[in-house]
């Protein structure tokens, strides 16, 4: 008899632990499911307050807030061009940069009589390095620099396996993707600082959010342009300098023609004119964002993502594309 009371004596005191177990649990539980809540809550917050409120009221004035003049890398096609016109119709002013002295002449005058604003170009190759920078800083500097918009940007011909990528591509890669938004910066800044307003836009990639397989060195350049853009933030927020961090998805533009399915226009994939025209209204109002509503919730979505899985799916993502660029033969 003694033993069967030992024995339920024994049970009951399991009882008691579990319980306290599972009370903690429970606790746990809840904290977990609370945090959640939140995080959703403000995600979506953050999405509306984004990409609907600011379309809801009066524009921003961008020449009081920053200044007269715009300049705008990679200018003559693609995000910079249409971002170009949305600043326009703003009544900045702008200067386009990039290696085509044709193409810059006909958007800059396109510009000039639509949007009744003063133009300037300046042809230069950025993926000639350092060579170019003098000259460059000459012709900018009688200039009130007030926004950058640093679009430039290079991408592989298809995604692809980092040993197949040559070296000129490499090269090509570090003096556009990192040298060029870095020397840009390094240049204008000084003014910005001395008026006290200014604004900066790295257009980085959301391949920049983790280990991206078959864009390792593209995704890896335009991580430099996300943390360079936050780290800046922090130097020189208090100094009135706004800086901001562009993370797309894919935007169908000459980046994405290596692929059919990336090449049609569409709610996931937009156009540089719908993207450009969404991401302007974030300026000022958010450091670091996709400046696309569908992207935004993409982006949000991938922040929960263990690293190994995005890095399995944009994998099986990325080489579907390259066999694809494959088949279809050169460009």
């Amino acid at each position: 008899m003694a033993a069967v009371d030992s024995f339920s004596l024994l049970l009951r005191d399991i009882g008691r632990t579990c319980n306290c177990y599972m009370e903690t649990l429970a606790l746990i539980g809840a904290l977990y499911t609370a945090k959640m809540c939140f995080t959703f809550v403000n995600d979506t917050y953050t999405l509306v307050r984004l990409h609907f409120i600011p379309r809801l009221v009066r524009k921003a004035d961008l020449v009081k807030l920053y200044g007269q003049w715009a300049v705008v890398t990679g200018g003559t096609s693609g995000i910079g061009k249409y971002y170009a016109k949305e600043l326009a119709s703003r009544k900045v002013n702008i200067i386009l940069v990039s290696r085509n002295q044709e193409k810059l002449e006909a958007l800059a005058r396109e510009i000039a009589d639509t949007y009744e604003v003063e133009t300037a170009i300046i042809v230069v190759d950025f993926n000639k390095g350092s060579e170019i920078y003098p000259a460059l800083k000459n012709v900018l500097e009688d200039k009130e620099i007030g926004i950058l918009v640093n679009n430039v940007g290079v991408f592989y011909t298809h995604p692809d396996y980092f040993a197949n990528l040559t070296w000129d591509k490499i090269w090509e890669l570090i003096n556009v993707n990192i040298g060029a938004a870095t020397m840009m910066v390094h240049m204008v800044l000084p003014g910005m600082v001395e008026r006290k307003k200014g604004a900066i836009v790295n257009i980085s990639s959301m391949s920049c959010c983790q280990p991206t397989p078959l864009m390792t060195a593209y995704s890896a350049s335009k991580a430099y342009l996300d943390h360079f853009s936050r780290a800046l933030h922090y130097e020189y927020a208090p100094q009135g300098i706004f800086v901001q961090s562009l993370i797309p998805f894919f935007i169908s533009t000459n980046m994405t023609k290596f692929s059919k399915e990336l090449t049609p226009k569409n709610f996931l994939v937009p156009s540089a004119e719908v993207y450009a025209h969404h991401a302007v209204t974030t300026l000022g109002i958010s450091r670091r964002t996709t400046g696309y509503w569908l992207h935004t919730i993409l982006f949000l979505l991938g922040q929960y993502i263990p690293e190994w899985l995005w890095a399995w799916g944009t994998y099986r993502m990325n080489n579907t594309l390259r066999l694809e660029a494959t088949l279809q033969g050169p460009h």
